[in-house]
């Protein structure tokens, strides 16, 4: 399993981090790097700025109208209800580590216990 390049959303909590990280993979909190209030579009920016996979439950990012995707590194969006650490993981962990050796790029993936949803968000290259 290749190991991915995460930013994790101001709701991802530190158990989750710290849970991707014994996956092996290089996950970051927005909140460990100054944007723990920073808005959507901000963080967007900042995983392109560092090429990072976005991981969030923030349901804007498969809105168009609030939040246009274009080219980006991909963007993972849980869906967990309730959304707490132990359903979080419980969704993405095992997503991860059947996708991870796919192409996330200009991609938005809708996570949930009952399977997943890729969404072409980009550009063709």
């Amino acid at each position: 399993m290749r190991k991915l390049r995460l930013l994790l959303d101001q709701m991802l909590d530190e158990e989750v981090a710290n849970a991707l990280r014994a996956q092996g993979h290089d996950a970051v909190r927005v909140c460990e790097i100054g944007l723990a209030t920073a808005d959507d579009q901000v963080i967007l920016e900042r995983a392109i700025s560092d090429d990072r996979l976005l991981v969030t439950l923030d349901e804007h990012f498969g809105d168009w109208a609030v939040l246009p995707l274009s080219e980006h590194p991909g963007v993972v969006r849980v869906k967990a209800a309730p959304a707490t650490t132990a359903r979080i993981l419980g969704v993405l962990v095992p997503f991860l580590e059947k996708a991870a050796d796919r192409g996330f790029r200009d991609h938005l993936v809708i996570v949930r216990s009952t399977g997943v949803r890729w969404i072409r968000t980009g550009s063709l290259r």
